[in-house]
């Protein structure tokens, strides 16, 4: 074969893994095995498996071998300002709630810095995981300055925590500042998430704040790195000498 055979396996793999042959979770044959398979050498493969992983197809687990992604991602917005409850209706899968911590908590040094507070308060803490087709893939932490939610009850954390905002508290929510990173997994998201051998995870962290620009929300979305793809609309503005 060609000098182009790595980019035959990842054809072969990638059209395999698409039309739903290899289902996610399969582990791929060794490196020596689809070297001999294919007839070249194991630095060929590597190259082969290292775009695999890099377009979303395979997740490589040191010691253990590559896997099959799920490549039928839920897309989970980055621009906007939903709850998951309203992300969730437009999933098409079954969906629950578990709600692990509800309760009004003394502020840390931490959440005071990120909720730009003057001095220590209490806080309104609520620690939920959202379980998707059976597995629980995000961990949701919300802290609220207790000035604007002074309590919220079991059945509203396990239900939507906005509807009651706007609607009982009849709070303006205007708009959040995100920030998005790959970090290492916690013992908390260990314990309270299926992460199987998943060593990182998404964090998506919002400040929430409200119409009059005050911020009374801190959240931070802690979601399963193979179950996600985090998208969003953008439009180039045009200059006028582009007109």
């Amino acid at each position: 074969m060609n000098k182009n055979i790595y980019l035959h396996i990842y054809n072969d793999y990638s059209a395999r893994i698409q039309s739903g042959q290899l289902p996610a979770g399969k582990k791929l044959p060794s490196e020596s095995e689809l070297a001999e398979a294919y007839g070249t050498s194991r630095e060929t493969v590597r190259k082969a498996l290292l775009m695999l992983s890099q377009n979303g197809y395979i997740h490589k687990i040191k010691g253990k071998g590559s896997f099959v992604l799920d490549t039928q991602r839920m897309n989970f917005p980055v621009s906007g300002l939903v709850s998951f409850k309203e992300v969730s209706k437009n999933l098409g899968r079954s969906v629950r709630t578990i709600v692990y911590e509800n309760g009004c908590v003394p502020s840390t040094s931490e959440e005071e810095r990120r909720l730009q507070m003057k001095e220590p308060g209490p806080l309104w803490k609520v620690v939920r995981a959202r379980e998707i087709d059976g597995e629980k893939i995000i961990l949701d932490k919300d802290y609220f300055l207790t000035s604007y939610v002074p309590s919220l009850t079991a059945e509203t954390a396990g239900n939507s925590i906005y509807a009651y905002l706007e609607g009982e508290l009849h709070l303006t929510i205007s708009y959040a500042k995100k920030e998005i990173s790959v970090e290492e997994a916690t013992p908390e998201d260990k314990l309270l998430l299926d992460l199987h051998d998943y060593q990182h995870i998404v964090v998506v962290r919002n400040y929430v704040h409200l119409v009059d620009t005050k911020l009374f929300q801190y959240t931070e979305s802690r979601h399963r790195l193979d179950k996600f793809q985090f998208v969003d609309f953008a439009r180039r503005a045009q200059s006028e000498s582009d007109l």
